[in-house]
């Protein structure tokens, strides 16, 4: 593959294709002028000392088509996740006026009546007041004097009365509904009464129908084992011995995409055949499909359980702690931990640097730590996990980008005290040529990650 090579600090190449996109949303780029000068554009990210430019993996030649369509298909993005619930607000100093400032939600296409609007602590001979939406209509419920009210049913309601106390029982009445069929959305209501202005959120959202797990009885019914296996049957046949000594009934689902596939004996076993060399993170999504309990332990095909291998506490934990996805443990005396730190930027990309360490300790749980990425020994939470993935173009490179695809959507931990084996290395020529992936792999993740990541820039 044909590679370019550009210094970010020259942008000719990137120009030409930030036109394309109408982001950050109009609602990010608002401002106010009775409030601190606040700007909400997207900044620029700081690419660290030594780190890749991914810029650098992009074919030369499509250069300009690619960067075109990752614009695009940035822009799409943004559309789906921004909201402008995203938008920064502020309180008004001194005001009179009374409103929900959180938990405002709405169903879509639903009228809820609006909580908590009032006007206190002012006097006058009139009162007014208006308030105003933009993704839905206003109205007061149980009106009895029409000539107070203006705007009933539009996106603009203009409410007076004589007297605080009759303006304050009409504003108990006032209702929200959407007007445009969203999922996950909000919108932002102005009330204003007089030279004061007050802005709150209303958050739009589908209600969502609980998915449960029944645990059963034991730890049979709540964790199935799980594992992806490629020209070494002598060590996956291992791997299963050592979980039937010291748990006999457990489900084992193994995805398998060896080139002369062999069957592997055993009660509450699962193989699965893929195509062959389909690659490590096809197999680990195949495995992890076919999970019917709440938890799975990942584990790779030439670990070896020991007494220390305790799942059981794996999911103490995990109930014990129900924001927690995944909680891993150690692998022999490897440790391998790191947490993730990432900048959004701007349309040219995002930087991410993965960081070894972990962030603090799990309070209440000793000698667990919070993380970013994790070792390949872990317990996860099956509907989790199954909303992440795994990418499978990753055939032969990849860990770490699990858990990148995954940043702020799980919630991942180690806890290093539990611990498995990690069986002798065998001799295997075979396997041995797949083993260390090619240069066009390394360069291939990277392109993925200019690209499907929107990152200009990582350092690991």
């Amino acid at each position: 593959m044909t590679t370019l090579s550009i210094n970010l600090q020259d942008h000719s190449l990137i120009l030409k294709y930030q036109k394309t996109i109408n982001c950050p949303l109009p609602a990010l780029q608002r401002t106010y002028n009775h409030m601190p000068n606040v700007s909400y554009q997207q900044k620029s990210c700081s690419c660290p000392s030594r780190s890749l430019n991914l810029i650098s993996f992009v074919n030369k030649d499509k250069f300009s088509a690619i960067a075109m369509r990752r614009a695009e298909e940035y822009e799409k993005y943004l559309k789906r996740k921004k909201s402008v619930l995203n938008q920064l607000l502020f309180a008004p100093s001194n005001s009179p006026l009374q409103y929900p400032i959180q938990g405002f939600i709405v169903i879509p296409l639903q009228k809820s009546l609006i909580p908590g609007l009032g006007v206190n602590g002012v006097q006058s001979q009139n009162y007014s007041v208006t308030l105003s939406v933009s993704s839905g209509v206003l109205a007061v419920e149980s009106l009895q004097e029409k000539g107070k009210v203006k705007g009933q049913g539009e996106k603009v309601l203009s409410i007076s009365a004589s007297s605080l106390q009759s303006l304050n029982a009409l504003l108990g009445q006032v209702s929200y509904r959407s007007t445009v069929y969203s999922i996950k959305s909000g919108d932002l209501v102005h009330f204003t009464f007089g030279q004061h202005e007050a802005i709150f959120p209303v958050v739009i959202r589908q209600p969502t129908v609980p998915v449960l797990y029944d645990p059963g009885e034991d730890i049979n019914s709540q964790v199935t084992v799980t594992t992806k296996t490629f020209l070494r049957y002598p060590e996956v046949n291992e791997l299963i011995r050592s979980i039937r000594k010291f748990y006999k009934d457990i489900k084992i689902i193994i995805a398998d995409d060896g080139f002369e596939q062999q069957k592997l004996n055993g009660s509450m076993i699962e193989q699965y055949f893929m195509p062959p060399a389909q690659g490590w993170f096809a197999g680990r999504n195949l495995a992890v499909s076919q999970v019917t309990t709440k938890y799975f332990l990942w584990v790779d095909d030439d670990f070896m359980f020991t007494d220390k291998t305790k799942i059981e506490k794996f999911v103490e934990i995990m109930e014990s702690m129900p924001e927690l996805d995944v909680v891993a443990g150690s692998v022999g005396t490897n440790k391998f931990s790191h947490t993730l730190i990432y900048e959004e930027g701007d349309e040219e990309g995002g930087c991410l640097t993965r960081v070894k360490g972990t962030y603090q300790p799990i309070p209440g749980i000793p000698n667990c730590f919070f993380a970013s990425v994790v070792i390949n020994f872990f317990l996860a939470r099956t509907d989790a996990v199954r909303k992440v993935g795994f990418d499978p173009l990753l055939k032969r490179v990849g860990h770490s980008e699990f858990f990148m695809d995954g940043l702020g959507e799980l919630l991942a931990a180690i806890c290093p005290e539990i611990n498995i084996g990690h069986q002798s290395k065998k001799r295997n020529d075979k396997y041995k040529k797949f083993r260390k992936p090619p240069k066009t792999d390394t360069n291939g993740k990277l392109y993925q990650h200019f690209f499907k990541n929107h990152l200009k820039c990582m350092k690991w």
